[in-house]
């Protein structure tokens, strides 16, 4: 039987060189396949074995962290059968399906994000420091960009200097698998603080740093900007908790009110398929109440009553 451990850091070099996969995503592959190791004690790969894991995770975890954590495992056994390391993928063999909640994504509402917009601009102006004014440019720019493209907060903070091209008005996005997606930026507003931030860090940026810098002029964090976006969500006495990420499902689904094609709304969320993006099409009670008032036959159809 193969030494598993050995395999996982072949398989590690094989996602991060070859299938080019993020850090993040590697990352959480070595969680993931450690843990089915740890659970196992031998180093072996039984079809008995996954099946009383994939229990004990279910037991543990949601099913949609369950279903990321079996993909890994399947994933890595395909790359040792395709190395003829073992005979074949004992998940090939095992029943793993449970039903999978439907949770459909969690947005911000509209007047929410104004109100941060209008948060980060008032920060900007009562900034009581020169370096207190930089970081809250810096911020305005980041949020803005979030909001502006849809983009993942990882995509944002791994933008490079030259994939932000603000004379074209173009930004670059390197997504899962490095598959890459422009993004075209149509609201001056957003140009304006992208511009202004380029300026208060203008001695800091070459073709060679990330575009968003932190405090010590390194690689801004995602955790960074969920702080930012936590202290934001204070600010303006949000009723809801808001994330990076709903700033992403926010802008697919407010194109999808404003009737744009789904097809274009996955170019711009860099979705593979368009069946990642069509759980955005689900119906906001508001944009339904107004779809029957104008949109109804009945409501063309006007009969005299008498008393």
């Amino acid at each position: 039987m193969c030494n598993l451990e050995k395999e996982v850091e072949r398989y590690i070099e094989y996602c991060s060189f070859h299938k080019k996969l993020s850090s993040y995503t590697i990352k959480a592959y070595v969680i993931d396949i450690r843990q089915y190791i740890l659970f196992c004690g031998k180093m072996t790969v039984d079809r008995e074995v996954l099946t009383k894991y994939v229990e004990s995770l279910l037991q543990k975890y949601k099913p949609k962290t369950v279903k990321r954590k079996t993909a890994a495992i399947k994933a890595f056994f395909n790359y040792l059968y395709r190395r003829d390391i073992i005979e074949d993928n004992p998940f090939n063999k095992i029943d793993i399906g449970f039903r999978e909640p439907k949770i459909l994504p969690k947005t911000i509402p509209q007047h929410i994000i104004r109100d941060i917009l209008c948060a980060l601009y008032f920060n900007i102006d009562n900034s009581e420091t020169e370096y207190r004014r930089k970081v809250n440019v810096r911020n305005a720019a980041v949020v803005e960009l979030l909001f502006a493209t849809g983009a993942r907060v990882s995509e944002i903070c791994s933008l490079g200097v030259e994939d932000v091209d603000l004379i074209s008005k173009t930004v670059k996005i390197f997504g899962k698998g490095s598959k890459e997606r422009v993004i075209q930026l149509e609201n001056q507003d957003v140009i304006d603080i992208l511009c202004r931030y380029k300026d208060e860090y203008n001695g800091l940026l070459n073709s060679e740093h990330y575009f968003f810098l932190n405090n010590r002029n390194g690689r801004l964090s995602e955790q960074s900007v969920r702080k930012v976006i936590s202290d934001l969500e204070k600010q303006v006495s949000s009723p809801i908790h808001i994330t990076p990420h709903m700033f992403r499902h926010s802008v697919a689904t407010l194109l999808l009110e404003e009737d744009v094609d789904i097809r274009y709304i996955q170019k711009i969320l860099g979705h593979s398929s368009i069946t990642t993006t069509q759980i955005y099409t689900h119906v906001t009670s508001a944009k339904q109440r107004e779809i029957l008032r104008t949109k109804h036959p009945r409501n063309k159809i006007h009969i005299r009553i008498s008393d």
